[in-house]
């Protein structure tokens, strides 16, 4: 069992960290919303008639509601705002961004009605999230050369992680079946909808030019679908009730830092001193945050008072 857990861990570090290398790939002759749109329609549709087949039960009509409300946040707000930041930003530093997802929801946990402070150490890695994206984004790198991170690109990946995180927090208490893979088939579904709906008003149709499609665009395509969207999710859910979710959790750090090794060695994409430092900083930030949210959850489950309770659900 311990080997299996491990191997399915490893596999969403490698699988979820290269999706943003995939995702670069893909939007280079292939409009950003169209290409998201057909991955998640595709994936979504094997998933549910997969587990409609199997057996469970078909969804209410409630549950649909709350599979679209977050199908539209996590994937047409979040993935939506990547691929179309990618476009413009490389692969690794739309990683790193993305990695603020655990922030954000640590701080909507605290502001909302009835949520909970922060203890120190979220505190703290609140602070260090912050200070490795003003790194990041900085007009200069640390030798004195001009911005890297395109402003535009900067605020749809901020903007994505925050729709994110406002998805994961409302699924946390949402009505949906009692089958993660079904839901999931859902969620995809109905974003995977609104993707092309924003495909279509964004007028990426008259863009969409099939014989000009790039082999490495299709072939990021069906990486995406196949092992990003099929069993990047299929290894998660089974993590979720077979490991400490503490384990399971390390993925949001290790992404990036696949993701950055990635884009350097099969893309070129620039490795300098300031994307190295704000790794450090930002991944210890979220590993900060995830460590506090655990010792939260400790003293919770032993009945002593807590300041914050803050469940990471980034899909």
């Amino acid at each position: 069992m311990k080997l299996r857990i491990w191997a399915a861990l490893i596999s969403i570090y490698i699988v979820w960290g290269s999706t943003y290398l995939a995702i670069r790939f893909a939007v280079q002759s292939m409009p950003p919303f169209l290409m998201a749109a057909t991955r998640f329609l595709v994936a979504g549709a094997i998933l549910y008639a997969w587990r409609r087949l199997a057996g469970d039960s078909a969804p209410t009509r409630r549950e649909w509601k709350s599979a679209a409300v977050i199908g539209l946040f996590l994937l047409l707000g979040g993935n939506g705002g990547v691929v179309w930041a990618e476009q413009r930003v490389v692969s690794g530093v739309a990683a790193l961004l993305i990695g603020s997802v655990p922030i954000w929801l640590v701080l909507l946990d605290a502001l909302r009605p009835g949520g909970l402070r922060p203890n120190w150490q979220t505190s703290l890695g609140i602070l260090g999230g912050f200070v490795g994206i003003a790194l990041l984004v900085a007009p200069s790198d640390l030798s004195g050369g001009a911005q890297q991170v395109d402003l535009l690109g900067m605020i749809a990946l901020l903007l994505g992680a925050l729709f994110w995180a406002v998805g994961s927090l409302y699924g946390r208490d949402a009505v949906l079946p009692s089958s993660p893979m079904l839901a999931t088939g859902m969620e995809m579904l109905v974003g995977g909808a609104g993707l092309l709906a924003a495909g279509t008003i964004t007028g990426e149709w008259s863009r969409l030019d099939l014989a000009a499609v790039r082999p490495e665009s299709a072939l990021g395509l069906a990486y995406l679908i196949l092992f990003g969207s099929l069993v990047g999710f299929a290894s998660y859910t089974w993590l979720l009730r077979v490991a400490p979710i503490s384990l399971v959790a390390t993925y949001a750090y290790v992404n990036p830092l696949v993701a950055i090794l990635l884009g350097n060695l099969l893309a070129q994409e620039p490795l300098t001193p300031r994307v190295i430092l704000s790794a450090v900083v930002i991944v210890g930030a979220i590993a900060l945050i995830n460590t506090g949210r655990a010792a939260l959850q400790k003293r919770l489950s032993m009945g002593a008072p807590v300041s914050a309770v803050s469940m990471l659900d980034n899909k």
